[in-house]
């Protein structure tokens, strides 16, 4: 592994156009940030959170530089269950990369585990919830998650073959449960090839899932049990086969709908009709 400055230095340089750049344009083209915000910057463990750790660690010291800083950050880490193992693992990449965690505890495995149903989709919401909890209780008007493009692809199909809808995963959301709150995606555009092929230069190893219900799941496109997330990964793999623009295009096309010729759409839960037109 190299040093956390080579490492640091490497988002800016060799990295720059790949990462730092679609960084900041995602930052700046969806407005993301706003003067006095208070950012709590969740930290999983996995390679996207750290990356997206030390781009913000960046972009403070570079606003700091040019006396233009009119935010504070801080770094986020919920342990919601994980086992000893997996917990070393963060902290020990958090003082690698120097990164200064916040770590609080959260007993959501157990809960998830009690509740049945669908593991992952309730996790999901109650690692959100107590993030935010934990975010606005130090002060936070921001929780920034690390999802990135192909994320929000991947969620753009799900919704269109699962849920028969067209939505795709926001840049920036307001909270409904915590007041003056709001979360925002600051690698919307950064591609995961791109993340992985950070972490593959430095020797960097991170948690993966870490999640107890998952962890011993094999990796493989043909076992049934593999999740819906995954199959739908390969499936855009394959549509990439046949047009290399298809991912792209399909994360692009929640920027361009055209109203006037689709059958009807939602906004706030309410349904127009084109139709009716």
């Amino acid at each position: 592994m190299k040093t956390i400055k080579e490492i640091e230095q490497s988002i800016t340089k060799k990295f720059h156009t790949k990462i730092w750049t679609k960084f900041i344009e995602g930052i700046n083209r969806f407005k993301l940030l706003d003067d006095g915000d208070k950012i709590a910057v969740c930290v999983s463990g996995g390679k996207d959170s750290f990356l997206l750790a030390k781009c913000f660690q960046e972009l403070k010291r570079q606003s700091d530089k040019n006396g233009k800083s009119n935010f504070e950050v801080i770094f986020l880490s919920m342990n919601p269950g994980y086992n000893a193992e997996n917990l070393e693992l963060l902290k020990q990449n958090a003082e690698n990369l120097g990164v200064p965690l916040t770590i609080f505890d959260s007993p959501i495995y157990d809960t998830v585990e009690k509740m049945g149903g669908n593991p992952c989709y309730m996790c999901a919401r109650m690692r959100r919830g107590n993030l935010y909890a934990k975010a606005k209780e130090l002060g936070c008007n921001k929780i920034a998650l690390a999802h990135h493009i192909d994320d929000a692809i991947e969620t753009t199909m799900m919704n269109i073959l699962y849920a028969g809808k067209f939505a795709t995963m926001m840049p920036k959301i307001k909270s409904k449960n915590f007041e003056g709150m709001s979360l925002i995606r600051p690698l919307i555009l950064v591609s995961e090839s791109e993340i992985i092929a950070w972490r593959n230069y430095h020797e960097l190893k991170f948690l993966n899932c870490a999640c107890r219900f998952t962890e011993n799941c094999v990796i493989n496109e043909n076992e049934p049990g593999e999740s819906t997330r995954r199959k739908i990964k390969f499936l855009i793999k394959d549509l990439k086969k046949l047009n290399p623009a298809a991912p792209l295009n399909i994360f692009n096309s929640a920027n361009n709908v055209v109203l006037n010729q689709i059958l009807g759409y939602k906004k706030d839960g309410e349904y127009f009709s084109n139709v009716d037109c």
